[in-house]
């Protein structure tokens, strides 16, 4: 068995690794660490795991005996951290934002943060770099708006349609985290939309890089709350240059992601919900609709919580240790 630790894994993130490791045949989670839960039973903070027998632990990082551990910390926290384990040879995946950037420039200047400990690390998108994935020791996970918007244009920038592309996400609240702000408390966020960072999100550099690697693109993005608890729908929008029919760009998405057993294409004017994903690890595309004014649009839907964070985590420790990548996932989403 692979005996794995979450550090970090009290809040939304921790819960969901949880509920996949739990289920999966090859792992035994020996700590899931929580300094404020310390000695309490998991499933009094996760109540859907009523199941799991075991209680949080105030473990530090290099008293840690295992095969992988996820860190499920905060940006800046991580940094201490993940080092720690990867010199005990512990193989890591990161849910934080402190090494999914190829230039430590550009998350620093984003994130705010002067990085401490650089390592090198794979980006855990497996759509892009499955190989690199399975020979990795430490692999950062892609933030939860990136993974929309960088699926969703893949392949019109490696087919080099488009230099411009414009991203409209919204995301449900739990992609704030499991601790209430002014901004989450729920009379402000009910019955309301309420756009944020709109163009100075820190994500906006990690789509860019990313997609940048498959030509040159300018990206712009901005992220919305929305009044529902789960899920991503990122709205991509862009000018081909040159003419290309909705049935043309169906073919082009199969073709790119007929092999992913997480990606699914929907067929031309069907548009993702976030019902049809939620709980789930899978990414759906769909829309694909071009107007007369030759703007095409192309709609991805995710749970972030899921495809968007610990479902993707679950899915990169898979890869890292021999196992197939959907094992403890292979579950639909929660319609309606």
């Amino acid at each position: 068995m692979l005996e794995v630790a979450i550090i970090g894994a009290s809040g939304y993130t921790g819960g969901e690794l949880l509920r996949f490791l739990s289920v999966h045949e090859e792992v035994e989670v020996v700590a899931a660490t929580s300094r404020q839960y310390a000695n309490t039973p998991v499933r009094k903070v996760h109540p859907h795991l009523h199941d799991l027998d075991i209680e949080f632990t105030d473990q530090s990082p290099h008293d840690l005996d295992v095969d992988l551990g996820f860190t499920a910390t905060p940006h800046g926290a991580s940094m201490s951290i993940v080092p720690q384990l990867v010199d005990k040879g512990i193989k890591v995946v990161d849910l934080s934002g402190d090494y999914r950037f190829d230039n430590i420039g550009t998350y620093e200047k984003w994130y705010n943060l002067k990085h401490e400990k650089p390592l090198d690390a794979v980006y855990g998108l497996p759509e892009m770099y499955r190989e690199e994935i399975k020979k990795a020791n430490l692999v950062a996970n892609p933030g939860c708006y990136p993974t929309g918007a960088i699926l969703a244009g893949i392949p019109l920038v490696k087919e080099g349609l488009v230099d411009t592309l414009i991203a409209d996400s919204k995301s449900g609240v739990s992609g704030a985290g499991i601790k209430p702000t002014p901004v989450t408390h729920y009379p402000n966020i009910s019955d309301n939309i309420v756009p944020y960072a709109v163009t100075t999100h820190r994500h906006m550099p990690e789509i860019q890089e990313k997609l940048g690697k498959f030509g040159d693109v300018r990206v712009s993005f901005t992220p919305h709350l929305v009044p529902v608890i789960r899920g991503i729908i990122t709205t991509l929008h862009s000018f081909p240059n040159q003419e290309i029919s909705s049935e043309e760009i169906v073919d082009l998405y199969n073709k790119q992601y007929q092999a992913e057993p997480f990606v699914r294409v929907l067929d031309t004017g069907e548009t993702p919900r976030l019902s049809s994903v939620r709980g789930s690890n899978f990414c759906h595309i769909g829309c694909f609709e071009v107007d007369e004014n030759g703007r095409l649009v192309v709609v991805s839907a995710i749970d972030n919580l899921v495809k968007g964070a610990s479902g993707a985590a679950v899915a990169n420790m898979n890869l890292m240790c021999g196992f197939p990548e959907n094992m403890s996932m292979e579950g639909c989403g929660l319609h309606p």
